[in-house]
């Protein structure tokens, strides 16, 4: 698990600040992915996340100081049709961290949730998303959304929304129902190729 490596790395060390940005995206059907993909997401995404913050944090409550940094996503704001699993992970994500930022809030610890959009990495090709519409659109900076998350962490911010774009998604988000939210998604991920692969036979 790569969260214990990261501990190893760090040793006995005292930690100021720990970025949690693990990610690992899975496109296309539920139905098609394998047990060992969509595990893996979840392995990455929540269990290996928490492992390694609930590690680093107790230390940093034993010192009274020390800053975290999660990196949710606005995807875990709604339904991810063909994106289900890394979604559901994002919406765990950005959940976990409020209750964990409410937990430490009398300990000189805090806590601070990045939700970026779409931003231009390699997460797309690796989570087999290129021949969807989001992952042939426009992305943000990462660079922005990096220091986007970094000053947010720095003021001790509870969450922030890197980019314009994304912050009108996120208050659309929260007035919009769920059917509607996982309709749009589907626009955006829905590989181009496939079709309705769920349509009923015909007769």
């Amino acid at each position: 698990m790569a969260s214990t490596s990261s501990l190893a790395l760090i040793g006995d060390r005292p930690v100021d600040h720990l970025m949690a940005n693990a990610g690992h995206g899975l496109g296309h059907a539920f139905l098609e992915q394998s047990v060992d993909d969509w595990r893996h997401v979840i392995d990455t995404n929540v269990t290996g996340t928490i492992y390694l913050v609930q590690k680093v944090a107790q230390r940093m409550v034993d010192r009274g100081q020390g800053m975290i940094l999660f990196t949710g996503s606005i995807a875990g704001l709604m339904p991810g049709t063909f994106q289900a699993v890394y979604n559901g992970t994002k919406a765990f994500i950005d959940s976990f961290a409020w209750a964990l930022r409410n937990e430490l809030k009398d300990t000189g610890v805090s806590v601070t949730t990045l939700l970026p959009g779409a931003t231009d990495t390699e997460f797309f090709e690796r989570a087999d998303l290129v021949d969807t519409r989001v992952g042939q659109g426009k992305k943000d900076d990462p660079a922005m959304v990096a220091r986007t998350g970094y000053e947010a962490m720095k003021k001790g911010e509870g969450d922030v929304v890197a980019g314009w774009k994304n912050k009108l998604q996120a208050a659309m988000s929260a007035v919009t129902p769920e059917s509607a939210k996982a309709e749009m998604h589907r626009r955006m991920a829905e590989p181009q190729d496939d079709g309705d692969i769920y349509q009923k036979p015909l007769g």
